[in-house]
């Protein structure tokens, strides 16, 4: 989890934060203005531009403030396994987990997306992704089940089937019968680590 804020300028930031995410869920971005930030932290407007240059750079900040790597990186640096199947699995399901603990995320993710047309998504990238691969390094380097993959790819892909599952589920989760639902996640599991074919016979 981030830091609490200790200086009266880390709180005033922390404030400004704070106020415009609850107006970007609420408004959107565009439906949002600096008047209405500052109202919200309880400063004038002039003071917002001591801690930000304009609003976009204040949607960047919350984004990744709010971003579930926050949650998910101690989760994966947690996970316990002396396999790669049980690790994977075991770090799959507390990143699951951890999303909980940030529902807005998606929602931002939205307004990314539509406002946006996700234009920040690859700086939020370059922010997270060597962090995570940092993190999983040491689990999954020099295994000998692994096939020679590139360690960024195998991070890239678990962190793809991380987000499908999350999507899937929010999408069609309760649509499905009770068996596929009560399994989803260990099938999404499965086919990381085994792929959809069936093992070829020698």
């Amino acid at each position: 989890m981030p830091e609490e804020p200790t200086t009266k300028g880390e709180r005033t930031q922390a404030e400004i934060m704070d106020s415009a995410h609850k107006l970007f869920l609420k408004n959107g971005f565009h439906g949002t203005s600096m008047r209405q930030i500052a109202e919200g932290a309880g400063i004038a407007v002039g003071g917002i531009y001591n801690h930000f240059d304009n609003k976009e750079e204040i949607f960047l900040a919350v984004l990744y403030a709010h971003h579930p790597i926050n949650d998910m990186l101690p989760a994966m640096r947690a996970a316990q396994g002396n396999t790669i199947e049980i690790f994977v699995r075991d770090a799959a399901q507390r990143m699951v987990e951890s999303i909980g603990n940030r529902p807005e995320f998606l929602n931002l993710i939205f307004i990314e997306l539509v406002e946006f047309n996700g234009k920040h998504l690859t700086t939020l990238f370059e922010m997270i992704f060597p962090q995570v691969v940092e993190a999983a390094q040491r689990f999954l380097e020099g295994d000998d089940q692994l096939r020679d993959l590139p360690m960024p790819i195998l991070v890239r892909a678990f962190i793809g089937l991380f987000f499908s599952y999350v999507m899937t589920e929010i999408m069609v989760g309760n649509q499905l019968p009770n068996d596929y639902r009560d399994k989803a996640f260990d099938y999404f599991v499965d086919i990381y680590l085994h792929g959809i074919l069936k093992p070829v016979q020698s």
